[in-house]
């Protein structure tokens, strides 16, 4: 609701400079102002809806191409299996942190390059997941009895294997999508993720950091929305499972 409501319950824009910098915390700015006098309250409530829609964005397109490839080298195997497999092991050698500074140094920090290298680097991890659960789901009775009526590669993958495996992938989804919140951040942190002006909790947390030298504790209120929203969302992931899965409290 402060993602889709942000220009509404912000006082200010996220960019508009309404004050000195550093203003302390009143009633004309709640939160004070941050180091070049913009209000702080107005750049939080933006910051949510930049920082849900950059790493939903990032989720969707990694889950969809991680679940794709997954699927397919599960249902193929032979070379495709072979390949595809390789080419994430190789990637998920590499740390994510350094791998992701890397391609963004060389292609610049521009929103798209920055979900779509979150992306290729999340898709790596769905893959291995869904690879792994198709496996078992092709290895059933009625899978083999599928193959046997001569349906094809498509059909099996949409109709006998996906539906199958929904569970695990729907949770993974909600982890994903935790991992991507903290990875933005801190890319944003380190100066690479989403660019000034425009707001996002990590570069928040960078901006006014040097506040908590003087007991001012404006610089954690990011780093809190940040726990918040993680913790929440995993909270909400379990309540599924343990809803689809039947089991009692």
């Amino acid at each position: 609701m402060v993602a889709a409501l942000a220009p509404i319950l912000a006082p200010y824009h996220e960019t508009s400079v309404v004050g000195v910098k550093y203003a302390p915390w009143s009633s004309e700015f709640l939160l004070g102002t941050d180091n070049v006098g913009r209000d702080m309250l107005s750049r939080l409530i933006y910051a949510t809806r930049n920082t849900l829609l950059i790493a939903a964005a990032a989720t969707a397109l990694g889950f969809l191409a991680g679940t794709v490839t997954g699927l397919l080298a599960a249902t193929v195997g032979g070379w495709v299996d072979n390949a595809l497999s390789r080419v994430v092991d190789i990637m998920m050698a590499i740390p994510q942190l350094i791998f992701a500074l890397l391609i963004l140094t060389i292609v610049g920090t521009s929103i798209t390059s920055l979900v779509v290298v979150i992306a290729v680097v999340d898709a790596t991890r769905v893959f291995r997941l869904v690879r792994s659960v198709s496996m078992n789901v092709l290895a059933l009775d009625f899978v083999e009895a599928a193959w046997l009526r001569g349906e094809g590669l498509y059909w099996i993958m949409r109709r006998e294997v996906l539906p199958n495996i929904m569970e695990p992938l729907i949770v993974e989804l909600g982890i994903r999508f935790c991992f991507v919140i903290l990875f933005i951040s801190s890319l944003s942190f380190l100066g690479l993720g989403i660019q000034p002006p425009t707001a996002d909790w990590g570069s928040m947390v960078r901006e006014n950091a040097g506040l908590i030298i003087y007991g001012d504790i404006t610089p954690l209120l990011p780093a809190a929305a940040i726990a918040v929203l993680t913790v929440s969302i995993n909270l909400a992931m379990d309540w599924f499972l343990q809803k689809s899965s039947g089991l009692k409290e």
